[in-house]
């Protein structure tokens, strides 16, 4: 039943065969000689699904296909060689069969089986007449001949169409690779970060405008693909960056805050990342190194590192500084109410007022400060 499943398989593979023009005349031509040298008016090139005998090419009959259970043809896909049926009426398969007691009245047929490569019958080269007779042993090989002719150019056709698929696919995919790399490189090349892919030997595979500019800009020099990536690197922060690398290589991905340059005009705080690239295997084949700008970053966090250092220092004066004069204040007011005031408060008053006065003098300086400093806040 598998066998017969496959072979449907095929069938259904040569049925469906849109044949080309020269491949249509060749068979045309081969069915034209079949039918000569066996001296028939008909010959045929058939395909045998599980329903129906579908011709491939025809010489002497009108119809394009007829049911498989009334076929001559479903008795020769089950040989090797070649059937041959002298007396249609005289034979106890066909006596019946409308082929033969009806249109085209067949009463001699001989059959070769189409073979493919893999070994399946998918139909026949055959010959019919409407006189019972014979064939001799030569007109049985050309006949054997033709057949393999005949399955050759049919998986010829199947051949070059299946190519001409695959290389419309393969045209397909590469004008959608194209499109989507142009579409990378715009995206690539428009970011404002640097972007460097970075192979094995720490050499440089790609890099974008961003990178470009910026080496040229800092280092005066033009990057190149193959150069070492640490050509690119100052001399302190080499030691820094192969082992950056290394750890990247073995799966980890790496982010890290540099001062670039400190005390230059150059001077800036870039964002360091390196991330492992792998294929479609899973193996890693180069690191990913992506540098943006925090300069602005780093200056917000120092600012609010500052505003929280004055904050704090006004919270210590209002918690702890303030609360001794104030109730200083407070007792001196209780006294008065409750003594005669032998005794000159107003002098200690007058000291605890003026500290009182330069503690919130300090406060309204760090305040305005603090305020005077706003900070960016970045969307």
């Amino acid at each position: 039943m598998d066998r017969e499943l496959h072979r449907l398989e095929a069938v259904k593979r040569f049925k469906e065969l849109e044949l080309d023009l020269a491949i249509t005349q060749d068979l045309n031509d081969i069915v034209e000689l079949a039918s000569q040298i066996c001296n028939t008016p008909a010959a045929l090139i058939t395909l045998l699904d599980e329903n129906t005998q579908w011709f491939k090419a025809a010489k002497g009959v009108n119809i394009t296909q007829t049911p498989k259970e009334i076929s001559f043809c479903q008795f020769t896909i089950e040989e090797q060689g070649v059937s041959i049926v002298g007396d249609a009426k005289a034979d106890d398969r066909f006596v019946n069969n409308p082929l033969v007691t009806g249109d085209p009245d067949i009463r001699f047929y001989a059959g070769a089986p189409l073979t493919t490569k893999d070994g399946f019958n998918v139909g026949t080269l055959c010959v019919i007449d409407i006189k019972a007779r014979d064939l001799d042993e030569h007109q049985q090989k050309s006949l054997l001949v033709l057949s393999k002719q005949v399955i050759n150019l049919l998986e010829l056709n199947w051949s070059l169409q299946v190519l001409a698929q695959q290389h419309e696919q393969q045209e397909q995919h590469k004008k959608a690779i194209e499109a989507s790399e142009i579409k990378l490189k715009a995206a690539f090349d428009s970011s404002t970060d640097v972007h460097v892919l970075v192979g094995r030997n720490l050499e440089v595979l790609a890099f974008n405008k961003s990178a470009s500019y910026y080496i040229r800009g800092i280092y005066q020099y033009e990057i190149t693909v193959g150069d070492r990536i640490l050509n690119y690197v100052d001399p302190k922060n080499k030691k820094h960056f192969s082992k950056y690398f290394d750890i990247a290589f073995k799966g980890k991905t790496i982010k890290h805050d540099l001062l670039i340059r400190p005390g230059t005009r150059f001077e800036c705080w870039r964002e360091i990342k390196l991330v492992p690239v792998k294929n479609h295997h899973d193996e890693i084949i180069g690191v990913a190194l992506n540098s943006a700008d925090i300069s602005k970053r780093k200056q917000q966090e120092k600012q609010i590192h500052i505003q929280n250092e004055a904050l704090t220092r006004i919270a210590i004066i209002q918690s702890h500084e303030l609360r001794r004069p104030v109730a200083s204040l407070l007792g001196f007011m209780h006294l008065m109410k409750i003594e005669e005031l032998e005794f000159d408060y107003f002098e200690m008053m007058n000291l605890t007022i003026n500290e009182l006065d330069e503690k919130i003098r300090i406060i309204v300086a760090d305040s305005e400060k603090t305020i005077s400093s706003p900070l960016s806040i970045v969307a």
